[in-house]
């Protein structure tokens, strides 16, 4: 219903120019407002959320004008090596419009894809900047290939916006020549761009045909009347919008079509043409017959290449073996031979048996029912032979999940994707296919979680970027950009190369949604450290101080053997409902002989813990998880999980008491001649909580955490002598019981910890937080 007033309300530039047409040009629709609509309709399935439309604005300008310099600077008949947009500007001629339509060609080659394209919002942003580039380069034409000289055209409120030469909005008046000339620029532009350069698949049919009507919509926006007082009909540009599974596909990008080709009785020629003269098709018989010719190449492509697939021909083979060994004439045959014959029997059928069944299941699987053929679907993107060339540009928002929809596809994520690790998040998975969708040297330009920056167990999908990509520029910490989801997001854009390269990333910061450059970082230093970890946030001085820390360091997992607290979904887990009702698994009284002292975060304070002698644990052999009594007995750190404001927060303990979850448990190894106070007073220190909230950029959280892998891999150098830190400590705790102040005992241990680590003043002062970090 919402939809069906939006189109209502555009019926003002609808039907016959008559002597009452109206003049004035109000905006027919915001480019916002489907986007909202899509949202509601969708729901959030698939894990689509829309985009804000600076996010898509800036985007969008990034990495097509990275795209645009890039195709100028590779294009045949041009001499030019711009190094920037501006220098392009400088490099072309204005004045000569053979030089301007050559420009314009170049421009209109560009191929942008938005694999989950959802309403549609990456691709009108792209649509506009088009345009808006082409006028900036001054080479937007009329339809006469006149320059438009007398219009400027810019970008406001994500927004197409035209402007005369007295600086007054454009509106178009059908009465005016000049107006309709602008008007009619203006629609042909966006059709011509719609159908060569954009395209997008999106697993939701819904959110096709939402992506299709706000394109369409766009292009309402500058429809004009033509001379007989019709309106100008307009074009089938649904046919670059299409549904499908972007992640899953049959056939390789690689699968060879050339046997296919020979086999059928259109080339890729042929294919395209087909497709063009459906976009401009206005008759719906031909139209359909267009869709139907179109339909059966690429069932003939489906055909041929499955005839071809290395499964299928390596069962063909083992079927021919087979058959062949059982057929022989068998005289003479010792019965050393039976016996190998039988073997080769056994593994032939064997193979022919799971070939066979991965084969059906390919083919019956409905897993596969909404796979999106890339190698296929769009002729504008293979080459003369058929093969896959690629995108210039994958640009979009992919869905964050880790839900239903990976539960399905799971052992298919596992089995194709390198990133598929930990737990599956969809987002990633887009992030290497992109890979194969790009051409080389093309852009990738996304907005994702920033979780894959850091998170230790991500590595593999840092790995990959860093092997396959040149990182141009990165925004690591957009904070609330969706107003649906609590996601910390990022963006990035790369370019795709495999060639050896060691260039600097520019890190940006949004600013109240403007953009600003804060520091540049080079890509090798993300390949050199431990897993990849991108601290995106950290200067090369300050980078070399992280790693100044971390040399010739043991980690805390070399000393100790750690193990976080008793979770305590644990301690009913598997008991009867009866159970659960009478016994809760923790009290703050004891209720019967199986409660015992439980240590909680909140008793735990640096140097000391205090016990309130109140809370309990049900503790016994009914646990899920029981951890092992050593790590209740003895001399052990306990390490709080939420981070203090500029130190973290731990003790020794020795008294036999349980310890919950919040907290994690360090027990010294025994062999190792390491004194416990000695760790205390090195975790407890400025200096760890000052690395790893730079390593794991948590200045700004509100309860900032560190994991278990995290604790387990804090950095901890031993000096010769133990004992100066040990005294000190000694001190501390003395005071502590006396209650106090101990502040200077603490910056005395801090002291001796920046010495251990061969901090300088200026280093020492960093830490101390005199640039404004703590």
């Amino acid at each position: 219903n919402n939809i069906f007033i939006f189109i209502k309300n555009c019926q003002p530039i609808l039907g016959r120019v008559t002597g009452d047409t109206r003049e004035d040009n109000k905006t027919l629709i915001n480019a916002s407002v489907l986007g909202k609509v899509f949202e509601k309709i969708n729901g959030y399935k698939d894990g689509s959320i829309y985009t804000p439309g600076f996010i898509t604005m800036y985007m969008s300008r990034q990495s097509i004008r990275l795209a645009v310099l890039q195709k100028f600077n590779n294009a045949n008949g041009w001499s030019w090596s711009c190094k920037d947009f501006e220098s392009l500007k400088e490099f072309i001629e204005y004045q000569q419009p053979e030089a301007r339509n050559r420009a314009n060609a170049v421009i209109n080659d560009l191929k942008l894809c938005d694999p989950a394209v959802g309403s549609g919002h990456f691709l009108v942003s792209a649509l506009n900047e088009i345009i808006a580039i082409k006028s900036e380069l001054n080479i937007l034409q009329d339809i006469n290939g006149a320059r438009l000289k007398a219009y400027s055209i810019d970008i406001i409120n994500d927004e197409l916006s035209v402007f005369d030469e007295d600086n007054d909005p454009f509106t178009y008046n059908p009465k005016s020549q000049q107006s309709q000339l602008v008007q009619q620029t203006l629609f042909t532009e966006k059709q011509t761009i719609i159908e060569n350069c954009l395209f997008g698949v999106d697993i939701n049919p819904n959110s096709v045909k939402i992506c299709r009507l706000r394109l369409w919509i766009e292009l309402l926006k500058n429809a004009y009347y033509k001379q007989d007082g019709n309106l100008e009909t307009l074009p089938n540009i649904d046919i670059n919008i299409k549904c499908g599974n972007s992640l899953l596909s049959r056939f390789a990008f690689d699968a060879d079509l050339s046997k296919a080709l020979k086999s059928i009785k259109y080339d890729i020629n042929a294919y395209r043409g087909f497709v063009n003269d459906y976009k401009n098709c206005k008759d719906r018989e031909v139209k359909r017959g267009l869709q139907l010719i179109i339909d059966r190449i690429k069932a003939d492509f489906r055909t041929e290449i499955a005839k071809n697939d290395p499964l299928l021909l390596k069962l063909n083979k083992a079927s021919g073996e087979l058959y062949n060994l059982l057929t022989q004439v068998k005289l003479f045959e010792d019965a050393k031979t039976i016996k190998a014959n039988k073997l080769i029997k056994e593994k032939l059928e064997a193979d022919i048996n799971k070939w066979t069944a991965e084969i059906d299941e390919i083919k019956n699987n409905a897993l596969y029912k909404n796979a999106f053929e890339w190698r296929f679907e769009f002729p504008e993107v293979l080459n003369n032979n058929g093969d896959f060339e690629g995108f210039d540009i994958i640009i979009g928002n992919p869905p964050y999940m880790t839900g239903s929809l990976v539960r399905l596809f799971h052992k298919y994520f596992k089995n194709t994707y390198k990133t598929a690790q930990y737990q599956l998040d969809l987002y990633v998975l887009f992030m290497e296919r992109t890979q194969s969708l790009l051409k080389d040297k093309g852009f990738i330009s996304f907005i994702t979680p920033n979780s894959w920056l850091k998170n230790l167990m991500m590595s593999d999908c840092r790995k990959f970027v860093l092997d396959n990509f040149q990182i141009i520029s990165i925004n690591p910490n957009i904070s609330n950009a969706f107003d649906v989801v609590s996601v910390d997001t990022m963006i990035y854009i790369a370019q795709k190369n495999k060639d050896s390269f060691d260039s600097k990333i520019r890190i940006w910061f949004f600013n109240n949604q403007i953009p600003e450059n804060k520091i540049q970082i080079k890509q090798s230093r993300f390949k050199q450290n431990d897993k990849y970890i991108f601290d995106v946030e950290v200067d090369e001085e300050t980078n070399l101080t992280l790693k100044k820390i971390r040399n010739n360091s043991l980690l805390m997992s070399d000393l100790h053997d750690i193990i976080r607290g008793i979770n305590p979904y644990d301690a009913l887990r598997g008991q009867s409902q009866e159970t659960i009702k009478s016994k809760a698994y923790h009290s703050t009284f004891k209720k019967d002989e199986t409660f015992v002292p439980e240590i909680r975060g909140k008793h735990v304070q640096r140097y000391i813990y205090k016990w309130d002698e109140k809370h309990y644990i049900s503790y016994g052999k009914w646990l899920a998880a029981p951890r092992e009594d050593k790590f209740f007995e003895g001399d052990r750190i306990v390490f709080r999980e939420i981070l203090g404001k500029t130190n973290f927060v731990c003790t020794v303990i020795s008294e036999e008491m349980k310890i919950d979850r919040s907290l994690y448990i360090a027990l010294p190894k025994a062999h190792l001649n390491v004194s416990i106070k000695f760790i205390q007073s090195i975790l407890a220190s400025k200096l760890l909580a000052w690395a790893f909230r730079l390593e794991k950029n948590e200045f700004d959280a509100l309860f900032p955490k560190i994991r278990l892998e995290e604790f387990k891999n804090l950095p901890i150098k031993i000096p010769q002598n133990q004992k100066p830190f040990i005294d000190l400590v000694d001190q501390v705790l003395e005071s502590k019981r006396q209650c106090r102040d101990t502040n200077d005992l603490e910056q005395q241990i801090d002291a001796l910890v920046y010495q251990l680590y061969d901090l300088t003043e200026d280093e020492i002062k960093t830490v101390e937080g005199i640039d404004g970090r703590i």
